[in-house]
């Protein structure tokens, strides 16, 4: 039923009427379509399908190649050093001993503390030691006396017997007495110069600056030559001496640069100074004067002793410690060198992977000479120049080729393509 819209008046027309018209719906037309439009329809319904496919079908990507990190192949002065196992050793070492017997009676230092030269160290009881200087002096004042009266006697038996008033004999006896009396005085002066150096003896000093160890023995100990007579040590540590050894072959490249290691020559190039490197990896700030070095080579070890002086005034370097040693043995000028990361180490030998000005890579094995930190030189095998794989050559062959990139800065950036 189709509701006439021209029929209605809303002025004329009460409640329940609008109710009716309010819930009426109107019936729109039907659309019929013939076959045509059908098969029309379903036409451009096909095409914009396919036009949609098209559309989103992934585009065709170029064909990607390795990247790796490279750079040229330079030339730098290398200095080759050696570097060895040193022992620190102190300039001077000295043993405290009693050199005389006696009951230790004072002990006038801090162990560990640093003396002075002839500071007084031990007291050993002087008492014995004095009875016998006064004993020695006293012998010495009683020959001093019967010297005076053989001289005097033999100062009046002169005259007479000139005069013929004494005999012969009576000469030659006042001469052997005066000789004698002499002879016993002299020997008396020097029972009392033993006297007194053994009471000197008493009174242990140190005979050199430097630092003492503790005592070993205690107050009280009878001590001397026969006996406990080491009392102490004494280390003088402010030039300190480290001793290494060293490898013929490194001796041999050290004399072919000029450096004759331990005579002092104008000539050479450079002194032999070495540096040295403490237990905890930190570098000593002092720098080593290598001034001995033996003269012959151990059979059983290869290697020959070398000596050098450095200076220690901060006491850090102590007697007894282990260093590592770094000596100057060469400086190679104008080398090729490369870094570590990029040499391969085969069975065949080491070799580098060549990046070639088209981008293919190419393996070439190379010689290698001494190491010097995360580098080392190329003897043979490259030229000034070229360029090598430094990263990314783990899955590289020989005529790949690849997609040379700068290395990133920072973490997380994407590379930039040469």
């Amino acid at each position: 039923m189709k509701f006439d819209y021209s029929r209605f008046n809303p002025t004329n027309l009460n409640t329940q009427k609008l109710k009716k018209f309010m819930l009426t719906k109107p019936r729109l037309p039907r659309i019929r379509l013939s076959r045509r439009q059908w098969v029309l329809a379903g036409l451009l319904a096909a095409a914009a399908v396919v036009l949609l496919v098209i559309l989103l079908r992934p585009k065709p990507q170029p064909a990607l190649y390795p990247t790796v990190i490279a750079e040229p192949v330079a030339r730098e002065d290398v200095e080759i050093y050696g570097e060895y196992v040193g022992r620190i050793r102190a300039q001077q070492f000295v043993e405290i001993r009693a050199r005389v017997e006696g009951y230790l009676e004072k002990m006038l230092f801090e162990e560990g503390t640093y003396v002075r030269k002839n500071q007084t160290l031990f007291v050993i009881d002087p008492k014995l030691y004095r009875a016998r200087v006064d004993k020695a002096s006293a012998q010495l004042q009683k020959d001093k006396a019967l010297a005076l009266k053989a001289e005097r006697d033999l100062a009046r038996i002169r005259p007479l017997y000139e005069q013929n008033a004494a005999s012969q004999l009576d000469l030659d006896n006042a001469i052997a007495s005066y000789e004698s009396a002499n002879a016993s005085v002299a020997m008396s002066e020097a029972d009392l110069t033993q006297a007194e150096m053994a009471l000197g003896y008493t009174t242990v000093r140190s005979p050199i600056a430097g630092h003492i160890s503790e005592r070993n023995v205690d107050i009280g100990t009878l001590v001397g030559p026969g006996g406990k007579s080491l009392l102490a040590t004494i280390v003088k540590s402010d030039t300190v001496r480290v001793d290494f050894s060293m490898t013929a072959l490194d001796y041999l490249r050290s004399k072919a640069r000029n450096v004759n290691l331990g005579h002092k020559d104008s000539t050479r190039n450079w002194d032999p100074y070495i540096t040295v490197t403490l237990a905890d990896n930190t570098h000593y700030p002092l720098r080593g004067l290598v001034d001995f070095a033996d003269p012959q080579v151990d059979p059983n070890t290869g290697t020959f002793s070398v000596r050098a002086e450095m200076a220690n005034p901060d006491h850090i370097l102590l007697p007894g410690q282990f260093t590592k040693v770094r000596l100057l043995l060469d400086v190679r000028e104008n080398a090729i060198v490369v870094p570590n990361k990029a040499i391969v180490i085969e069975k065949g030998g080491a070799h580098v992977f060549v990046v070639r000005p088209d981008s293919v890579v190419e393996k070439r094995f190379i010689e290698l000479g001494p190491e010097i930190e995360n580098k080392a030189v190329v003897e043979r095998g490259l030229t000034s120049g070229e360029r090598i794989v430094v990263e990314g050559y783990h899955k590289l062959a020989s005529g790949m080729r690849v997609e040379v990139v700068k290395p990133q800065p920072e973490a997380g950036q994407t590379p930039k393509q040469e």
